[in-house]
């Protein structure tokens, strides 16, 4: 005996829905479902920006200081730039004692007596003096070094000028930071 298949249901013609069953939406709100910023400005985004551009920054302070090419800037970048720093951190110089000594010259400009305060000045006209009689001496050196390590005519322009004026900073101001210990020469 063959089982016959049960009669389906019949179907109720009020419950069928005729189209796609909703409200065509109007132009106003289909334009406003599409409009999107094209790039997402949310709290977090910015957020996380701020912290990516911080972290990039600090990457690159750390570089500088550590003397990397990659993020030295143009006028830092390149063998003899490195040279004439190497050179000018390995040894000692009176551009180093300036802002100390103008220091000392403000404090003397504060007692009230006019002969301490005129010497002051001269003494401190005369440090600068030999202060500039030193970076002249250091740009010669520094110019003879590159050109008996490198060659006369590979010596870069401006060589001695940016060695003259790192031996005027502080040796704890300088950026890129001294890798070399003083009487560490290069060769």
């Amino acid at each position: 005996m063959a089982k016959t298949p049960a009669p389906e249901a019949p179907k109720d013609e009020s419950t069928s829905t005729v189209g796609k069953g909703k409200a065509t939406p109007s132009r106003a709100e289909q334009e406003a479902a599409r409009k999107r910023p094209l790039v997402p400005d949310t709290k977090e985004a910015k957020a996380q920006r701020k912290a990516e551009l911080a972290s990039a920054r600090e990457r690159a302070r750390i570089g500088m200081a550590n003397g990397e090419q990659k993020y030295l800037p143009a006028r830092d970048q390149g063998p003899q730039r490195k040279f004439a720093r190497d050179f000018v951190d390995a040894g000692w110089h009176l551009g180093e004692a300036v802002m100390p000594a103008m220091v000392v010259v403000i404090v003397a400009t504060f007692i009230p007596l006019n002969f301490i305060q005129y010497w002051a000045f001269v003494a401190l006209w005369v440090f600068i003096f030999f202060v500039i009689g030193d970076m002249i001496i250091t740009s010669i050196r520094v110019k003879r070094a590159v050109r008996d390590k490198f060659g006369a005519s590979k010596v870069e322009k401006g060589l001695g000028w940016y060695a003259s004026m790192r031996s005027v900073q502080m040796r704890f101001m300088r950026l890129p930071k001294a890798q070399v210990r003083r009487g560490q020469y290069p060769s």
